[in-house]
């Protein structure tokens, strides 16, 4: 046996006598990555792995929505909304970079929660997307949001959401997205309604139909792979960012609504045909590897949800840990430079 697996062995022994379940840091090798897919600038790494979470009584924030299951409502505070599902059978998955729209200004939730069913009023932490709106917009419902059907875009907004944890930060970012969209789809995308707000540019028709391209050409690259649980992505040769699940009936449930955001993020990053570098699955490995063994921060989100960051000098991993079913339910890698 060589020294190199030696070295893996001794880590993921050290992780498993500190009580990692089988979705956290060192488990890479039971991971398998498939060759890329590409369109365009975008190419797409499939993830796939086991199932670790047999609970198919679970929805996401848009379908509870959808089915006004959950409720998400305004509390006249930037950074803080509160949430209830009023479902007497099933959890709702919130995940950090999920946009609602209304309220007194369109906010993205900054953690992963899972709100139990007949869960009474939860509060959840929220950074704002929109500058400057603090009334009702139009006809919409002013104490409560109406939707959520879109995700932020960009590495660096999930940067300042997540690891920053930032509101100005996150308000700059905006603005800077806004502006590439703008420049790469040859048209304006801010709002007349409101031109801070994110997420009526991701409403913008020439927006809209651009990305839309990429999700034609991508959604159906998991058709009938019953074992992929994440995915990674490269823009113009660049790794950019993962999300690994713990399950393949959850991350198909999110499927659409993610690669949409990274198509938006790959439309806002077009730039002239020129020649990339060709990533490799190896460097995708090296990536994930990298973020797992970083230096970790833990945080309590609620009783059942742990928030965990790993970093090193290139990579972070954002990762939720369900104490209820004693899985990793969330793992999103962002790679910083």
């Amino acid at each position: 046996m060589n020294l190199q697996k030696i070295s893996r062995g001794l880590i993921l022994a050290m992780l498993l006598v500190l009580g990692f379940s089988a979705n956290s840091p060192a488990q890479q090798e039971a991971y398998r990555i498939s060759e890329p897919i590409t369109h365009k600038n975008l190419s797409v790494f499939l993830i796939h792995g086991k199932n670790e979470l047999n609970n198919e009584n679970i929805l996401t924030l848009q379908e509870a929505m959808e089915q006004k299951i959950l409720a998400v409502f305004e509390t006249s505070d930037v950074n803080e909304l509160t949430v209830q599902n009023k479902s007497p059978k099933y959890e709702v998955f919130i995940q950090s970079g999920d946009i609602v729209k209304g309220g007194k200004q369109d906010r993205v939730l900054s953690v992963d929660i899972i709100i139990p069913a007949k869960s009474g009023k939860i509060s959840i932490a929220a950074f704002c997307v929109e500058a400057g709106r603090w009334k009702q917009r139009s006809s919409e419902n002013v104490g409560q949001f109406s939707s959520s059907n879109e995700r932020i875009v960009t590495k660096d907004l999930k940067l300042a959401a997540n690891k920053a944890r930032s509101q100005s930060a996150v308000w700059e970012e905006v603005e800077k997205t806004q502006d590439k969209l703008s420049r790469n789809v040859g048209a304006t995308v801010n709002s007349a309604a409101s031109r801070t707000s994110l997420q009526l540019s991701l409403e913008n028709k020439k927006v809209a139909a651009t990305a839309d391209e990429f999700v034609k050409k991508l959604s159906g690259i998991i058709s009938g792979k019953n074992d992929v649980i994440g995915y990674a992505f490269v823009i113009n040769g660049k790794i950019n960012s993962a999300d690994v699940y713990a399950s393949n009936f959850l991350f198909n449930k999110l499927w659409l609504k993610l690669l949409k955001a990274t198509a938006v993020e790959a439309v806002s990053e077009m730039k002239e045909a020129r020649v990339a570098r060709v990533v490799k699955v190896g460097d995708i490995k090296a990536f994930l590897d990298g973020a797992d063994l970083g230096k970790s921060e833990e945080r309590i989100v609620t009783d059942r949800v742990k928030a965990v960051t790993r970093e090193d000098g290139d990579n972070v991993v954002f990762e939720s840990r369900d104490s209820k079913n004693k899985v990793t339910i969330h793992k999103s890698y962002v790679k910083k430079q």
